[in-house]
């Protein structure tokens, strides 16, 4: 039997809400009357999926930013909330958002609030996401802040496919490489191999020594193999230990060149998360802390948490950000002169920006630097492998004149 959630007001005018069984909606309002409950909204109940799905695992982040970006200008245009993320629902191409959008219509209709709401889904909608919301809904600013929240969506969006799309190039290079090596280590140098040895003499030390590879992986690939994937596996199992993370991050932040790029991208997340965040009225420990669990790295959550803790004793945020060791001397200067003068949030936005334009340079000189090592390097492992199988060809020939 459907299911109807319903907001109603009793006989002593007071208003209720909750769910009831009925065959259809008449006789659910009808069933209400007779509770001496007058109907003030009423719907069927979505269908609750039974299975565990994992929504996060099905929204990107363009998805979230389009919805609030669409959000943000139908409730500014006035319309209702629930008209709004209904009309949303019916025109999300994602089927995972748009359940997630319904079932958060429902919850509103029956008197929850469009951050709790949204909380439900933690896997689409994270703690930046609700809060930011919730100060909105706080301010009576509620397009506002959706219009920010888009903002701050489309630059991270944007950061992480610069930087996706950089690394794309030298992965497939590698890939390509390992492959192309291991094909002719395992089918073709063989049949070199067995060549020479019919023809006898003595071999010059890099066919030796590529025979020798040859060799080594035609009987122990499938041992490679598995070692490589249990390693790979139980660095990611490390990995989900908070022991672990931490110290992976740290390496991450040490590593020539990349780790520049990550302690600049995780700078400029950093401020513009936090500027968004103040900009939008939620307090600065709130702030601080929401910041720090989206900060994308452990090192930097560590060393803002501390920050947090030292702030509640009555510092400022420029003085313990300086002790984690992480934010470059340039990012605590500005800070600091950003509280003196009370416009920390404006003075965040720029650091942003900065350090947006600092990523941007980085990624395309990194670009720039590792096309033509990752040609080299493809070029000098698949040539070393075919100038070694012939240097006795070479040699035979020599022989011959």
């Amino acid at each position: 039997m459907p299911k109807f959630l319903y907001v109603g007001v009793t006989s002593s005018g007071k208003q209720t809400k909750g769910q009831i069984d009925a065959a259809s909606k008449a006789e659910a309002i009808s069933l209400l009357r007779k509770n001496k409950t007058r109907v003030v909204t009423i719907r069927v109940k979505p269908l609750e999926l039974k299975m565990n799905i994992s929504f996060g695992s099905g929204v990107k982040l363009s998805d979230i930013s389009r919805f609030t970006r669409q959000l943000a200008a139908m409730t500014s245009a006035g319309l209702p909330l629930v008209q709004c993320l209904d009309i949303l629902a019916s025109q999300t191409a994602n089927p995972v958002l748009a359940r997630a959008i319904q079932q958060i219509s429902g919850d509103i209709q029956v008197g929850s609030t469009l951050a709790d709401a949204m909380g439900k889904h933690s896997k689409i909608f994270n703690q930046l996401y609700c809060n930011m919301v919730s100060a909105g809904e706080a301010s009576g600013n509620l397009d506002g802040v959706l219009v920010r929240l888009a903002e701050y969506q489309e630059k991270a969006e944007a950061l992480r496919r610069k930087i996706k799309t950089a690394m794309t190039y030298p992965v497939i290079v590698g890939i390509i490489a390992v492959l192309v090596a291991v094909i002719m280590l395992t089918f073709i140098v063989p049949k070199f191999a067995e060549m020479f040895v019919d023809l006898g003499g003595e071999l010059p030390l890099p066919t030796k020594i590529v025979m020798g590879i040859s060799h080594f992986m035609q009987h122990y690939i499938l041992i490679m193999a598995g070692i490589a994937a249990a390693g790979i596996i139980a660095l990611r199992q490390y990995n989900k230990t908070e022991k672990g993370k931490l110290y992976i991050d740290g390496v991450k932040l040490k590593i020539p060149i990349f780790g520049e790029l990550e302690r600049k991208s995780a700078v400029s997340r950093f401020s513009q998360t936090l500027s968004t965040l103040l900009t939008s009225g939620v307090t600065i420990i709130e702030a601080l802390s929401i910041t720090a669990k989206t900060s994308g790295n452990k090192v930097i959550e560590k060393g803002l948490l501390r920050t947090l803790e030292k702030i509640t004793g009555g510092l400022t945020i420029a003085e313990p950000l300086k002790d984690t060791g992480v934010f470059p001397p340039m990012v605590i200067q500005m800070i600091a002169v950003g509280e003196k003068t009370g416009d920390l949030a404006d003075m965040l936005t720029k650091i942003s920006e900065f350090y947006k334009e600092e990523v941007d340079a980085a990624v395309d000189a990194l670009t720039s630097i590792i096309e033509p090592i990752m040609i080299l390097f493809l070029g000098a492992g698949v040539g070393g492998i075919l100038i070694s199988m012939y240097l006795p060809i070479f040699n035979m020939m020599g022989v011959i004149k």
